[in-house]
């Protein structure tokens, strides 16, 4: 893929559920990957503050950026958005700190 780092907007909600499954399974917004058959990532803060700006302004609740290593992982670019196809693993997230628009 050539990026180092891809980004994921989630809920501090999903990603608590994360730690205690073991994985992450959330696309977007109220949408599982096995509805929707990948989890949606941004490939810098731009196109996250992008996504926020499209699905996420009316969220009250705290969000979290999801900073994601992508190697060994199914990530493929389409419509210019990686796209992770499968669970992330807690072990491919390096970061999570508040999103702040």
């Amino acid at each position: 893929m050539g990026v180092v780092t891809i980004h994921h907007l989630a809920l501090r909600a999903d990603w608590d559920g994360a730690l205690q499954a073991g994985e992450y399974r959330v696309s977007t917004l109220g949408r599982t990957l096995d509805e929707v058959g990948f989890i949606h990532c941004s490939r810098d803060m731009a196109q996250l503050r992008g996504v926020h700006a499209a699905f996420y302004t009316a969220v009250a609740e705290p969000l979290l950026v999801l900073d994601i290593a992508p190697a060994g992982l199914d990530v493929r670019v389409e419509d210019g958005f990686p796209h992770l196809y499968g669970p992330l693993p807690l072990s491919a997230v390096t970061a999570v700190r508040p999103f702040t628009p």
